[in-house]
């Protein structure tokens, strides 16, 4: 070998990467399913009427039943036996969390995504 060759790295593997993040997001959605159900379960062996604390809950779980109810589980996703108020300002507050949080995420990886293809870009320039 030459003084003049460089050895370059090799290439990342990308298809390890895609497929290490879609084991993972299964996992984490069949971990959600169980949480969901698990959920679903003790709230229905409660005789009281659900509450602000439920109704949190059920709001942040809400969004995650969609797996199920496409694929044709009845998932209780609102407690019919609840205290009024309180329930439906807790089951808002819960849901509107959850996409705070799931949209947070979102935004925050894509404006780092376009952080760094803009930073490659003027790498390249």
């Amino acid at each position: 070998m030459s003084d003049t060759q460089v050895n370059e790295p090799a290439p990342p593997i990308v298809w390890k990467k895609i497929l290490r993040r879609l084991l993972t997001t299964l996992l984490a959605a069949a971990f959600i399913g169980w949480l969901i159900h698990q959920a679903a379960a003790a709230m229905d062996r409660s005789q009281s009427p659900a509450g602000f604390g439920r109704g949190l809950i059920q709001g942040a779980l809400m969004p995650a039943a969609l797996p199920d109810l496409l694929a044709g589980q009845d998932v209780a996703i609102y407690a019919q036996n609840n205290t009024g108020v309180g329930y439906k300002l807790g089951y808002t507050m819960g849901v509107n969390a959850c996409g705070a949080i799931f949209f947070g995420i979102f935004f925050w990886r894509l404006n780092r995504l376009r952080k760094r293809l803009n930073g490659n870009s003027k790498k390249t320039d």
